[in-house]
């Protein structure tokens, strides 16, 4: 497949809900979508990159920036077979793997359609069906929480995971588990503690959570390790994994028990499988977070969620728990028994809506060689 051109898109999007973590509270999701044209085929990925730099170094501004003067001009002309080719192409820029991920993912959008086979398959996924839970973020009293937590509930999530940071954690989780003691519970801190809050951070042991998510440094192995080996609770890695070597080094060094693997974070579906391969070989169970993707982006974690070790609840959940209007067709839908099931059409599964998508778009330009 030859890349003759690249499109990059801003979109607009404002969420159902608003979204808080220890990073602060959105009510929109601006987010930057990219098309490969090869040859006829297109293929999209979205950049999981938010607005602003605080969940990691990257941002909307700098992924368009960089797509625009660097990474698409490293892809454009160029011949490229499969989604797995790119990240050597891209090899020379360092860091922004959130902008590489966008496009190689489009580029293994592109190669399943001209493959005529399901991206999942293509991926070497075996799950007809993957479990399913959710994210609540921070909310403006626990009475709100608890009443998202039972709404969740009922739609049939099989986990439920809040977010927590200092003042808004050990009364939150203990009032979870009294009304709801045998839920599968997590919580995610998103780097919000240091080891000097070990003695608290112990205080979530009585709540029998399956994983506390990246309570510390979001580069950090060794203090995790260190907390690790101080508690029974699993702690589980996100932002620490960039790489499928983050991943054995953590796993070595005992610094977590669960791995979350976010295919836009980490650079795409070529990383992401190889730190689905370590964590395998380890025996460590994986999982699929979410960024807030639209559609685009969740239909790409639904292909990544059928590879064998994802036996964790991940949370890609159903289109509606965030968006009015999504910009694919069907929308993500989640079983009353919290599963959602595995489309075989060509490609992602589910069609882009790209009336839609152009209706939301605030910026649009094309890359040509």
């Amino acid at each position: 497949m030859k890349i003759e051109a690249i499109t990059l898109r801003e979109i607009e999007m404002p969420l159902v809900h608003f979204f808080e973590t220890s990073f602060g509270r959105i009510y929109s999701r601006r987010a930057l979508v990219v098309t490969v044209h090869c040859e006829g085929v297109d293929g999209w990925g979205e950049c999981v990159a938010d607005e602003a730099p605080f969940y990691s170094g990257e941002s909307v501004e700098t992924a368009s920036h960089v797509i625009r003067t660097y990474l698409g001009p490293m892809l454009l002309g160029k011949q490229v077979e499969k989604g797995s080719d790119v990240p050597a192409l891209l090899a020379r820029v360092r860091a922004h793997r959130m902008a590489k991920g966008a496009l190689e993912n489009a580029v293994w959008d592109a190669e399943a359609k001209a493959r005529n086979l399901p991206l999942w398959k293509l991926l070497g996924g075996t799950l007809n069906k993957i479990p399913c839970g959710v994210s609540i973020g921070i909310q403006d009293s626990h009475e709100q929480l608890l009443d998202k937590i039972e709404t969740e509930l009922a739609a049939g999530y099989q986990r439920i995971k809040v977010k927590v940071k200092p003042g808004w954690d050990v009364e939150v989780l203990a009032k979870i588990r009294k009304r709801w003691p045998q839920i599968l519970l997590s919580c995610d801190a998103n780097s919000a503690y240091t080891l000097n809050d070990i003695e608290h951070l112990k205080k979530f042991e009585e709540f029998k959570l399956l994983m506390i998510e990246q309570p510390l440094w979001n580069d950090d192995f060794y203090f995790h390790s260190v907390l690790q080996k101080q508690m029974q609770t699993a702690i589980c890695l996100d932002e620490a994994i960039e790489f499928a070597r983050d991943a054995q080094a953590a796993l070595e060094l005992g610094s977590c028990r669960i791995i979350n693997i976010k295919v836009g974070r980490v650079g795409g579906f070529s990383e992401a499988i190889k730190i689905h391969d370590i964590a395998q070989k380890f025996n460590v169970p994986v999982w699929c977070g979410g960024m807030l993707e639209t559609g685009l982006g969740r239909s790409h974690n639904i292909a990544l969620s059928t590879l064998p070790n994802f036996k964790l609840p991940g949370d890609v959940s159903a289109s509606k728990r965030y968006w009015k209007e999504d910009v694919i067709e069907p929308e993500v839908t989640v079983d009353r028994e919290g599963f959602i099931a595995i489309r075989d059409e060509p490609g992602t599964g589910y069609k882009l809506r790209e009336d839609q998508i152009e209706k939301i778009t605030v910026k649009k330009e094309t890359l040509r060689k």
